[in-house]
């Protein structure tokens, strides 16, 4: 995944900027269920270029953004200044903080990238603070299983399997490589690893999208394409 984003972060970036998906789907309902943040710290896990981890901080919390990516941590540097908190870590690999750091996690859009949650999930509850909470979004399951079925026969549901999306963002070529979970396995995994489920949500995007995206926006207002939970750490 590293090299996949070093080479279209530029293009990410753009995009996730005032895309439907990003800028008025996902990322308001990121901030929803955070809530009032003011005063928290958070830790934003797989920060990207730094969108979410600049409104969490115009929101009065102190932020720390990770990402495995130096292309996107580059961009988020320039976006967030000098005195911002990034570091280049790997989700997969143990957290260079210790325990009980942080309020909050935020991890929008990442762990669907990962073959196994559960030791990102352990190291996660470990920096965490007792009642802290893990808010996080990933591929909804059922938009992979329709995205599939234009490709061939339908996969099974709860098959744990992965797939590669190719797209163009602001013209370059982008890979992504996923690993599809259904809704059982994952808040297994949350259990698992020690977290109480707090809320299941499938937002729709916001009403002002409706104008800027109107074939998009009834599809995506209709049919969810992403996931969204806030687990405490017990």
């Amino acid at each position: 995944m590293t090299a996949a984003y070093d080479d279209f972060a530029e293009a990410y970036t753009a995009e996730n900027e005032d895309s439907l998906m990003n800028a008025y789907y996902e990322r308001p309902a990121a901030l929803a269920l955070a809530g009032d943040v003011a005063g928290r710290r958070i830790l934003d896990a797989g920060c990207g270029s730094g969108p979410l981890f600049a409104a969490l901080r115009e929101r009065g919390a102190a932020v720390t953004g990770i990402d495995q990516s130096a292309g996107m941590l580059a961009h988020a540097r320039r976006r967030l200044g000098d005195g911002a908190d990034l570091r280049v870590a790997d989700l997969a690999e143990p957290l260079p903080f210790g325990d009980a750091e942080f309020d909050d996690v935020v991890a929008s859009l990442v762990l669907h990238y990962l073959r196994d949650w559960t030791p990102t999930l352990a190291e996660v509850r470990r920096v965490l603070k007792p009642g802290g909470r893990l808010i996080a979004s990933v591929n909804h399951p059922m938009m992979v299983n329709l995205t599939h079925r234009a490709e061939g026969p339908r996969p099974d549901y709860f098959e744990r399997y992965t797939w590669t999306d190719e797209f163009e963002l602001h013209g370059s070529k982008a890979r992504m490589t996923f690993w599809n979970k259904p809704l059982h396995a994952m808040t297994d995994a949350f259990t698992a690893a020690g977290f109480r489920i707090a809320v299941i949500s499938e937002p729709h995007p916001v009403p002002a999208a409706r104008e800027l995206f109107p074939g998009d926006f009834e599809i995506l207002d209709t049919f969810p394409s992403f996931l969204f939970f806030v687990l405490a750490a017990e």
